[in-house]
């Protein structure tokens, strides 16, 4: 009786797919959604890991990023705009450089990141990366590889806590750090330059942040985006050589409105 149950929840919860898009081994756009909307509560669930900060009382700087947030998914690149969540949280934590993206669209962003960051271009090539991750679907398949699709139907349907608790360590990087593959890497950080070719900002936004962590000593770090292969500055060379081929605009933008020096000042000291 228990093979037959899992059976139907299998056919239930991943029996679409959608043409035209990436697909995954066997879950429905919906069924990454779904598994972002529960990491996000258990995120939410568990302050002391994830201190998030309050939207009410920092909507200066949450405007300012989803402002970003939103110029970048306007790109017409983006495959799930209406399928996935895009909601954006800020995690106070100033000794974590670090951002992610939950399957389904839910991002996080670290304040150490933001704080060690020095303009708005660097910070959106890191966004972009993320999105990407969702938008690609790297982090479903990841996990469908890694948790196996049982497990992985019992969290869909509330039964395991305890995994889902572990995933969004991984995902946040305060635990095993979920590693995604080399091409894998390699495809956020070119959909990175892509996104930001639709925007104001310097399309290779991404490639400065690495040079940034690379010339402070700090590609040993924990982000999960130095984490594995290709090496950061194979990545620096990769996403520059993208932009020139992409023929986008490389120059800071020019804010008009909140500086990202306004910014990083609106948050938590």
């Amino acid at each position: 009786m228990r093979k037959l149950i899992v059976a139907v929840a299998l056919s239930a919860l991943f029996g679409g797919c959608t043409s035209g898009k990436v697909s995954s081994l066997l879950f429905s756009p919906a069924d990454d959604r779904q598994l972002g909307e529960q990491v996000s509560e258990e995120i939410a669930s568990n302050p002391q890991e994830y201190p998030v900060l309050d939207k009410s009382q920092y909507p200066k700087a949450y405007g300012y990023l989803n402002s970003m947030k939103d110029r970048i998914l306007r790109s017409n690149d983006v495959d799930y705009l209406e399928e996935f969540a895009w909601e954006l949280k800020i995690i106070n934590d100033d000794d974590m450089l670090n951002a992610f993206a939950t399957p389904g669209g839910y991002i996080y962003v670290y304040t150490g990141l933001i704080k060690f960051l020095e303009n708005a271009d660097d910070l959106a090539g890191v966004m972009g990366h993320e999105i990407a991750h969702a938008d690609r679907r790297h982090s479903i398949k990841q996990l469908e590889k890694q948790y196996g699709i049982t497990i992985l139907a019992s969290i869909l349907l509330g039964e395991n806590s305890s995994q889902l608790a572990q995933i969004a360590a991984q995902l946040a990087g305060t635990g095993a750090i979920l590693k995604f593959s080399r091409s894998a890497e390699s495809e956020a950080d070119e959909y990175s330059v892509y996104y930001l070719a639709d925007t104001p900002y310097a399309c290779n936004g991404a490639a400065s942040f690495f040079q940034k962590l690379l010339d402070q000593g700090k590609a040993g770090g924990t982000p999960e985006f130095l984490s594995t292969h290709p090496s950061p500055s194979n990545r620096v060379s990769d996403i520059n050589n993208q932009a020139k081929a992409q023929g986008c605009s490389t120059q800071l933008t020019n804010e008009t409105g909140m500086t990202y020096a306004e910014f990083k000042a609106s948050l938590p000291k």
